[in-house]
This record gives structure tokens, sequence and C-alpha cells, in this order.
């Protein structure tokens, strides 16, 4: 009783599945139209520029060579049917057999089994839809393509589909794939050379055997050759190649990848960072690629060009695959980025260390726990006990603090404390002034709220993971005597018609008062003048600064400003637990090492020709009269 029930509910749930299906597939056979079938190789590309207008790169413009179908080889074109649609010419659009396997081979694959699309449908949804995955989507790729099928010839389907497909490093369409993987025009492609590049236009992230890590390239390289016996035995059985043909196929050898293309280099993460910018002001994906807009960003070129020599220049030598370097350069009042070093090359790792990666903060929290004791009236002539470790009250356990190198500082003024950055002195200062208005401080200057920041005695250490241009952006709001701006890199779109759609304006509000800020100021310069970041004596003009090292040496960080401009530098690994310790020759790495070197190489070059600035005289909050203050922590034993 209860089958019949169940079978009948699906009887009818099939049947109102297929009512709903066919009156939604007859809804856009009248209302979708075939767009232009040159439209997306003739797009316009979407150009990206520097304030002065020079050219940083392009969204949208493909690295792609227009071959008829008389110069594609039959051999390269039964390879790509082989992989992708072996039925082509005989099939409507869409393939009922292809559809049956595809979904018997990822049900007994576990979704890792061959895609049911037939190479109409393919072709359908590169050139005229979005990738999104909906309902509504799968329709319109269908209606397309069956009317695309009405409208063109076979040939012409294959023509255009050969030619706009993406094959993976910056290539689209099988001249310039076989220029990127062999080094050779398409037509002296070899049989295997050939079965190599249908394989690896299924997904080239996966296929390319020199994409990736080391691990990654040797599992690309296995999952490239089971693809590309794949390919062989379906030419076989289509009888498209002979059997002497096929067992004389060999996996041939592959062209490394190179760097070239439009987002390769630094260059890719400035790219890459518009587009995510105008994505969230309204600007799709499709428009950025065909549109061809203009979008001037608030970067300056000098300025980037001087941010890639210095890391360039200053990069440890011999250092690990996995050292990362990111820098931000923020106009302190406006929040116009100036710069930005998001990484070597965005080809090879597509994570921005300016924008996206998180690092230990080290140190370069100590102002913001500086700023709520001076809000406090705490003076910078206040007297602590710097000796070293302590141990403080934290909820009820008991929280060991010690200095850098186990120094014992004794009795010491808040502003030698900033200098030196002295641990068992800026801990109890942060519970003097209050746990709570630490973190509000750090929220007010510009560490955004999806940074996770606990009101506990360690924060004023920066225990929190920020990003670079968090951080960046916090010492802006310093730099302009607590104004604090937004961050912004898009500072206008031009349409095609050159009309302008949009323009960036800064985004301000006071957070600091001015006093507060000009002692601030006062304390961090001390940390250049003979502190930590020393080495930014270098740049001969005024700069305050703070250095930053995590525990265990996993991150180092050197961020500071003048008048003008404000940076921050950090170095770090994939993990937080692996140290810097021994890199580029140093027994330990600190950020007044190679971050403070690089904001200094860095610094010179942005600010050439500019005036020298200084900063504001120190106000003196809470008078100039030495206080002795009380730790609250219990004194160790001292290491030896």
């Amino acid at each position: 009783m209860i089958k019949t029930k169940l079978i009948r509910a699906a009887v009818f749930l099939g049947g109102f599945g297929f009512v709903a299906g066919s009156t939604l597939f007859a809804l856009a056979w009248f209302t979708v139209d075939i767009p232009d079938p040159n439209a997306y190789v003739n797009s316009q590309a979407t150009v990206i520029q520097y304030s002065n207008g020079q050219e940083i790169g392009r969204i949208g413009a493909q690295n792609r060579q227009i071959l008829p179908l008389a110069k594609i080889p039959l051999r390269l074109r039964y390879a790509v049917m082989a992989a992708e649609d072996r039925s082509f010419y005989s099939n409507r659009a869409f393939s009922v057999k292809g559809l049956s396997q595809a979904v018997l081979s990822n049900v007994v694959t576990l979704g890792r089994g061959r895609g049911g699309s037939t190479i109409t449908q393919q072709y359908a949804k590169t050139a005229f839809l979005t990738p999104e995955r909906s309902i509504q989507r799968k329709i319109k790729e269908l209606v397309i393509s069956l009317k695309l099928e009405n409208a063109m010839t076979k040939d012409q389907i294959l023509e255009n589909y050969l030619n706009t497909i993406y094959f993976g490093r910056g290539s689209y369409g099988v001249q310039t794939a076989a220029q990127q993987y062999f080094n050779r025009n398409a037509n002296q492609l070899s049989i295997s050379q050939s079965a190599v590049i249908a394989s690896i236009l299924r997904s080239p992230g996966l296929y390319d055997p020199f994409y990736g890590d080391k691990a990654q390239r040797e599992r690309n390289a296995k999952r490239l050759e089971a693809r590309f016996h794949y390919v062989i035995d379906g030419m076989l059985e289509e009888k498209w190649i002979t059997a002497e043909e096929a067992k004389a196929a060999k996996m041939p050898t592959i062209a490394p990848r190179t760097t070239g293309g439009s987002l390769s280099g630094p260059k890719g993460y400035i790219i890459d960072a518009a587009q995510k910018e105008l994505s969230k002001l309204g600007f799709t994906q499709e428009q950025l690629m065909v549109g061809g807009y203009v979008i001037k960003t608030t970067l300056e070129q000098r300025a980037q060009q001087s941010a890639v020599d210095a890391v360039n220049k200053l990069y440890p030598a011999k250092a690990p695959s996995n050292l990362h370097i990111g820098l931000v350069a923020i106009r302190p009042g406006t929040g116009e980025v100036i710069a930005m070093y998001g990484g070597k090359d965005y080809v090879v790792r597509q994570l921005n260390d300016a924008t996206q990666s998180i690092a230990l903060a080290g140190s370069t929290f100590k102002p913001f726990a500086l700023i709520a004791a001076l809000e406090q009236g705490i003076p910078l002539t206040s007297m602590w006990n710097g000796d070293t470790p302590q141990t403080f009250d934290d909820l009820g356990k008991p929280y060991l603090v010690d200095n850098y190198g186990g120094e014992g500082w004794g009795q010491v003024d808040l502003l030698t404390a900033t200098q030196h950055s002295i641990n068992t002195v800026y801990v109890p200062l942060g519970m003097k002034a209050g746990l709570d208005r630490v973190v509000d401080v750090a929220r007010r200057a510009g560490i955004p709220q999806n940074i996770a920041m606990m009101p506990t005695p360690s924060v004023s250490l920066g225990v929190a993971s920020p990003h670079v241009i968090d951080v960046a952006n916090s010492y802006a709001t310093f730099a302009a005597n607590g104004i604090y701006a937004k961050p912004y890199m898009v500072a206008q779109v031009i349409g095609p018609n050159k009309g302008v759609l949009y323009e960036g304006k800064p985004q301000t509000q006071e957070v600091f008062n001015k006093d507060v800020m000009a002692d601030l100021t006062y304390a961090l310069k001390s940390v250049v003048n003979g502190g930590t970041g020393a080495a930014a004596l270098g740049l001969g003009r005024p700069a305050a600064g703070k250095t930053g090292t995590s525990q265990s040496n996993a991150s180092a960080w050197f961020s500071a400003y003048t008048p003008q401009l404000a940076a921050s530098v950090a170095l770090f690994r994939d993990s937080a637990s692996e140290s810097l310790n021994g890199i580029g020759g140093l027994t330990s790495v600190t950020g007044g090492t190679f971050p403070a070197r690089i904001w200094t190489a860095f610094m010179k070059g942005a600010l050439k020709d500019q005036p020298v600035l200084d900063f504001p005289a120190p106000a003196n909050i809470g008078g100039l009269d030495p206080i002795v203050m009380t730790s609250g922590g219990k004194q160790s034993q001292k290491k030896r």
C-alpha cells in the first residue's frame, strides 16, 4: 500500500516537474534571443589605468588568434570531440546518450565522472552566458544551443568553439593553446599533442602539469595522463585514428608555464583587486569582460613601481617558497590606495598578500593601547615596571609576559617602552586604559569587524590577524591626525561612450583627537629615531611607525607614515607555526629587518621630489611630570 502511494507520488511529482520545466522552456524559447555569435570574440576589453592614465592591464583582453576551421587539423578537431562530445555531428544541441552516461559516470565516481554538455552547449555557455549554476541559466543555455543549431552549421559552431574556449595559461582558442603548451602552431600538433590540448581544456587548473605547487603539479600530471588515454581511446573507438596510431601515441613533453599574460606578475593582483571593488560597486563580470570601460585607479605609477622594485631588491636570498610579502600604501585623509604589492605572480598564486592573506600583527597593535591610554590621560612620561618576565591576571588565569630577547628594563617611561617595544609595559598599559577601549580604538582606526579581537590582556601585543591593508589604513588614520578614511582603489569608471559612470570620493570621519594623535606620533617617531625601527632613518625625512614581530617570529611587520603617505609591510609564511628565523641569513627576523628596509626603499621612490614635511609638535597630554604606575604584574625570576 505504502509502496503504491510512493510510486503514485513519484509519478505525480515527475509529471509536475515535466510540465513546469516545459513551461519554463517554452517561455525561454520565445523570450531568449541568440546574441551576435561574434560579439564575444570581438568584444571590447576593460582597461585598468594608473591615476596618470597609463595602462596597468586589461580585463577581457583575451589571448586569442582566430583560425578558420580549414586551418585546424582534423586530428585536433577529433581529439576535442573525443574529449568533449563524440556525437557532435549527429546530435542536435544536446545528447541524451551523453547526458545519461554523464549521470551514470558521476554516480559511480561520486561526482568525478564525465560532463554531459555538448560542444554546442559549451559554446553557448562560454560565449553568451554567465557561469552561474541555476535552472534558469541552464534553460537559457539549452534554448540558445538549439537556436544556434538552426542558425549555424555544425562546422561554424565547431570553428567558433575552438576559437573561444579557454585552455588555461591565459590562452583562448586552439592556436594560442598550441603555442602555450608546445611552442608551435595548431596545424603542427601531433596526435599526442592534440590529445593533451583536448584533455587540458576540461579544467586547466586540474590538468596542467605545471600549475600550482609541487604536490598539485604531481596530481595534475596523473590526472592528465588518465585523461590523455581517455581521449586517445575515444579517437580509436570512433575510428578517427588507426590502432597503430593509438599504440604509438605517448605522452608528449609539455612546455613549462611562463609568466606571460595580462594577469602575470604583481600587476595581476592589482587587476583582480580592482575587479573585486568594481563588483561591490555593482559592475558585473560580464560588463567588465566585454563593456569597453576605462577604470582609472588611485594607484600612482611611480609609487607602484617603487613597491615592486623595493620587494625585488630586498627579498631575502634563498627564501623558502612559502614566504610571502604584502605591502599597501594609503594617502592619509583620503583613503586612496597609492601602491599595492600582493605577491610575485598572480598567475602562480591567486591569493593577494596585501588584501586577502592574514598574519599575526604583533607589536604593530601597540599604538592602539597607547591611544587608549592617552585618551584616559595617561602621559608618555608615566613610569612602568619593564622587568621581565611578569605574570598578569587574565580572568583568573595566569598570563606570562616576556620581553623580546628576555631583556629587562627596570623602571621605564612610556615613551621609552614604545621606542623599544617593551611587552611587560604594554600589557598592563592596555589593562589600565581598559581592554574594551583598546579594541574600540583599533576599530576606529581601521581594523574591520571581520578581524577577530578579544578584550584580553594579549590584545595589546597583537594576537589578532589582520590584512596588510587594514594595518596600513589604521596608520593612515594616525598620519591624518585622527581622520579615518575608507580605503578605495577605483577612482573613476568611464563608459565606452566616454561618459563617467562612477566617481570615487573619500569617505571620512574624525575618530581621534588631534592632541592624542600628536603625542602618538611623537612616540612613534622615537621608534624610528633610535628604536626598533631605526632602519627607516634611511628615508631622510620625518617618519613615525612601529615594528611588529609575532610570537615565535612567525610574522614580521613595519608600519609607518610620513605626513603625506602611510604604508605597511608584512613578511609571513603559510602557517603561523612556521618561524621566519634563519631566512636571509638572519638568526632572528623582526619587523626592524626586512620589513623596515623594504618600507624605506619603497617610500624613497614613492616620495621622490615631494616636499619634506614635519609632524605637529606633541601636546604633552597629562603633563611632563613622571607618574609612577603600578602594573599589577607579578615578577618572576629572570631568565638566565
